[in-house]
């Protein structure tokens, strides 16, 4: 099984898929398509446990994570 990990301002959510169902793997794509082109960024986990971040799908990532970070300033504050 292979996970993507979406985190929004809600929390995060889970999706797991099996490689080989090609239904699935459609899906999962076009979830990472549409993340990725509304801002989020996305990342792999390797083996090593390191993160990496990257701009196409990749079907043989066993862990993709896509979050959205969001920063702002208050008024009158120093950035």
């Amino acid at each position: 099984m292979v996970t993507q990990i979406v985190m929004d301002h809600t929390g995060h959510s889970r999706h797991e898929y099996d490689v080989d169902d090609i239904e699935a793997l459609t899906e999962a794509e076009r979830r990472f398509r549409k993340l990725t082109s509304e801002g989020f960024t996305a990342a792999v986990r390797t083996a090593a446990g390191e993160s990496w971040r990257v701009f196409a799908f990749d079907p043989t990532a066993k862990e993709t994570s896509s979050s959205r970070f969001a920063t702002s300033c208050a008024a009158g504050a120093v950035s």
